[in-house]
């Protein structure tokens, strides 16, 4: 039978036609070290705990992180994200728990340095594991966060975090100015080689709800309104305007936050900065293609590999996810 196409004709699908060639031609690789996990501390060393709405997440005791940290780096896996689950007796309204030298992230990070000194530490600065209201910061008499007088805890917070050890101080609250006033606190107690992971981009979203859980910051009410300093996911504009202006304040990796809801502002950001951009697939993305997957809608694996490679396309050389270890151990195998 005669071919429809012409002779000559362009087809390039024999660039797919095999496993090998599809490889040899793949143009965005995932490697593990790119990947950096999210840990979940428990206060008391009972045992761990599962988190119903993130699957295959636990608050970890401390044998029990041990553990985790042994697979992650047995993995491939270099770098992880703690985030403590703050007993309820410790918190209150200004979160002074988050400036006790010996708060359980202190404490974790001194112990994991110690146990891995070559365990790269991301420790979010912001006040929501740390308030009874859940808010990332202070409030003033009208309830909104209190931008100033939060700014000032987080600069104080930054410093106790770096003299425990962290690598990269991120702050996620999305305070006015708190990247300047963070970097000036850091360098003036010495700290200078202490990194800046500044979440750049982080947008007001549904797709927290999981995080919240795992923390105890969700409230009774359910979902908390952080709309006056997350950003809104209409504007991309402001996005990249807020982004860059860490950047000349001095952080030293800018995060997108979501990740898969928003590859456009990844990618635009990406074009017009020189800096290290991390993306947080966050634990309402993570939890869906769970949830789907047990449906039987979709594969596991396949959907967290595609997931993972379009935000790495999208220009993210650093991704924050829950799936770091069993994406890397995918990709070794």
């Amino acid at each position: 039978m005669t071919s429809p196409l012409s002779i000559g004709q362009p087809r390039p699908r024999r660039n797919r036609r095999s496993p090998a060639l599809r490889e040899m031609l793949a143009e965005t690789r995932l490697h593990p070290a790119r990947l950096v996990a999210p840990l979940f501390l428990k206060a008391d060393n009972g045992p761990s705990e599962d988190i119903d709405s993130l699957p295959g997440q636990r608050r970890l005791n401390a044998t029990d992180l041990t553990r985790e940290c042994e697979a992650l780096l047995k993995a491939g896996v270099r770098s992880a994200a703690l985030f403590p689950c703050t007993p309820a007796g410790l918190k209150n309204d200004t979160g002074t728990e988050s400036l006790n030298p010996d708060n359980l992230l202190n404490t974790t990070v001194r112990c994991l340095k110690k146990e891995f000194p070559d365990l790269v530490l991301f420790a979010d600065a912001a006040l929501d594991p740390y308030t009874t209201h859940g808010h990332d910061g202070v409030l003033d008499a009208a309830g909104d966060v209190d931008n100033d007088r939060t700014v000032e805890i987080l600069a104080r917070m930054a410093v106790r975090q770096a003299e425990a050890g962290v690598d990269y101080v991120a702050p996620s609250d999305m305070m006015d100015g708190r990247v300047k006033a963070i970097r000036a606190a850091l360098d003036e107690t010495g700290h200078h080689q202490t990194g800046l992971l500044a979440y750049s981009a982080k947008f007001a979203s549904a797709y927290y709800g999981p995080f919240r859980d795992a923390v105890g910051s969700a409230t009774a009410k359910g979902y908390l309104d952080k709309r006056t300093y997350q950003l809104n996911g209409a504007n991309t504009r402001e996005a990249l305007h807020d982004a860059l202006l860490d950047e000349t304040e001095g952080a030293d990796i800018l995060m997108v936050k979501p990740a898969g809801v928003y590859l456009d502002i990844l990618c635009e950001l990406r074009r017009r900065t020189l800096l290290p951009l991390a993306a947080y697939q966050v634990s309402g993305e993570y939890a869906q293609i769970h949830a789907a997957a047990r449906q039987g809608w979709m594969d596991l694996h396949a959907a967290m590999t595609e997931s993972l490679l379009a935000i790495h396309r999208a220009g993210a050389d650093l991704i924050f996810t829950y799936f770091a270890k069993a994406a890397a151990q995918l990709i070794q195998s």
